[in-house]
């Protein structure tokens, strides 16, 4: 779904632009965990709940997701209550980014699919997008498999996997590749770090 480009996160006075991180990426290749560790590696990060009109999975968080049935989700669609949306083509589910709220001293992070990802670059220009990659298709399935998706919704996501992964490696500043929760969880945390910097020193010059 197409956005209208929005203004950039302002700041209060003599404070950096706020920094939104995108971390997105195929199902099952453990964007969920791996932001997890991430807010526990890294302060002043808020994390966007999304929301979906799927039902909740036994291996999920009741946190994991504002969960919603699709009168609700429209409505609040209607009413432009969302930064991004998107129906995934496989199962009709919807999810959604909901209109940013963070507060002013913290940078955003945002856990969404590709699509998702490329309305969030439209509107925010200046947003960091990470790429989350399987280490092969074999340990996607494994994952789908582990969070408790049937085989036919496994083989719906293995089967668009391989074209979104390569229209994310286009989209995105930065690919990690999820082969060690641990060190994948340092290299994000790094690129943190690294955007932060940046953003530091150009306030400065």
């Amino acid at each position: 779904m197409t956005t209208a480009e929005g203004p950039r996160p302002v700041p209060p006075s003599g404070r950096r632009p706020r920094i939104i991180f995108v971390i997105f990426g195929v199902g099952g290749v453990g964007k969920g965990t791996l932001v997890a560790r991430l807010l526990r590696l890294r302060d002043k990060l808020w994390l966007s709940r999304s929301w979906t009109t799927r039902s909740r999975r036994s291996s999920e968080r009741a946190d994991a997701y504002v969960f919603v049935d699709r009168d609700s989700f429209m409505d609040r669609v209607k009413a432009d209550g969302f930064v991004e949306w998107t129906e995934f083509a496989g199962n009709g589910h919807l999810y959604g980014t909901p209109t940013l709220d963070a507060p002013e001293d913290l940078d955003v992070v945002l856990e969404i699919e590709i699509d998702g990802a490329a309305q969030i670059k439209e509107r925010y220009p200046d947003a960091v997008l990470i790429l989350i990659a399987p280490p092969s298709r074999e340990a996607q399935a494994a994952r789908l498999r582990q969070r408790g998706d049937d085989e036919q919704s496994v083989a719906r996501r293995l089967a668009v996997g391989e074209e979104e992964d390569r229209v994310g490696r286009r989209m995105a500043g930065f690919v990690v590749v999820n082969d060690d929760l641990g060190r994948a969880a340092q290299e994000l945390a790094g690129i943190v770090d690294a955007c932060r910097r940046h953003a530091d020193e150009g306030r400065r010059e």
